[in-house]
């Protein structure tokens, strides 16, 4: 796992539009499954899968199973600086996110997940 204290390794990991969808994401909702994101994010599994192994080999994301499924969260190890940002941009950038943001509301309106 490669260390996140470092500002280009962060930032060179966060270099990606849908990574960066996904660590805000994880942000503002604590915690989500991979069901959840390819809604949020309209997007396959096998993408979402890929980045979220990016984010997890960076230190970004810790992961737990819960029987079948595994939830994502923002890595509680992560320095101060990264947790800041995060904050920051989840507010600065809100207008970004929203439709990801509508599309996992909608999901959980319907279903409660989209790993139900």
């Amino acid at each position: 796992m490669m260390t996140t204290t470092n500002p280009v390794s962060f930032f060179k990991c966060m270099s990606d539009e849908t990574r960066a969808r996904i660590m805000l994401l994880l942000a503002a909702e604590g915690e989500l499954c991979v069901c959840d994101l390819t809604v949020a994010l309209d997007e396959g599994q096998s993408k979402v899968s890929r980045h979220l192994a990016q984010l997890r080999n960076c230190g970004l994301l810790e992961d737990r199973r819960d029987g079948q499924w595994v939830y994502y969260r923002v890595a509680p190890s992560l320095p101060d600086w990264a947790t800041a940002l995060f904050t920051q941009l989840r507010i600065a950038y809100a207008q970004w996110l929203a439709t990801d943001a509508a599309r996992l509301k909608q999901s959980r309106k319907e279903t409660g997940s989209a790993c139900s």
